[in-house]
């Protein structure tokens, strides 16, 4: 289900201060840490503070000259103007760019080429040690992390690691939902 929002934008979990909706209630926890006050990450060079560790691991590669084009909106960092561009959409919620095969819709043009692949079945980019075949680039790139045993992404609350940001998430909800239950 979780893994269907994402994909469809739906944002079901919404912030009661300032109204801003999360596709994953994991998300919308961490959110609410800012309006609390509780934002214990703090960038050493311009004082700026989040309340989790990968948003000003992103903020800080604006200070390493990796990342100049910041949104205005959550303040994530990208390195080209195009990376930016495509981000925002995301904030706006258009999908102009529709399949004529399914007319399935997305933000940016990118996308609708990533997912007509599916349609064609060209999957391009293939793993060297396993075989496994992506459409896309950068999610071969992402897969070969599990290859080389590296885990950039950790838990908040447990410090548990993973190589895939989509299975932190998924773990760190893990989290929320037995907090709310106690």
């Amino acid at each position: 289900m979780t893994h269907q929002r994402l994909h469809s934008g739906e944002r079901p979990y919404v912030c009661d201060v300032c109204n801003k909706a999360f596709s994953v209630k994991s998300n919308l926890v961490i959110h609410q840490l800012i309006h609390g006050g509780e934002c214990p990450y703090v960038c050493d060079i311009r004082n700026k503070a989040y309340s989790d560790k990968s948003s000003l691991i992103n903020y800080k590669r604006i200070h390493s000259g990796e990342c100049h084009y910041v949104c205005d909106v959550c303040n994530k960092a990208y390195s080209t103007k195009s990376s930016l561009i495509r981000h925002k959409s995301l904030h706006s919620g258009e999908h102009p760019y529709v399949c004529d095969m399914c007319n399935k819709a997305y933000s940016d043009k990118h996308s609708l080429i990533r997912h007509k692949r599916i349609h064609s079945g060209g999957y391009p980019y293939v793993c060297d040690v396993c075989s496994k075949a992506y459409s896309d680039k950068s999610n071969l790139t992402r897969h070969k992390r599990i290859h080389r045993g590296e885990r950039l992404y950790s838990c908040e609350v447990c410090n548990k690691a993973f190589s895939q940001q989509s299975s932190s998430n998924i773990h760190q909800h893990m989290h929320s939902v037995e907090g709310a239950d106690n």
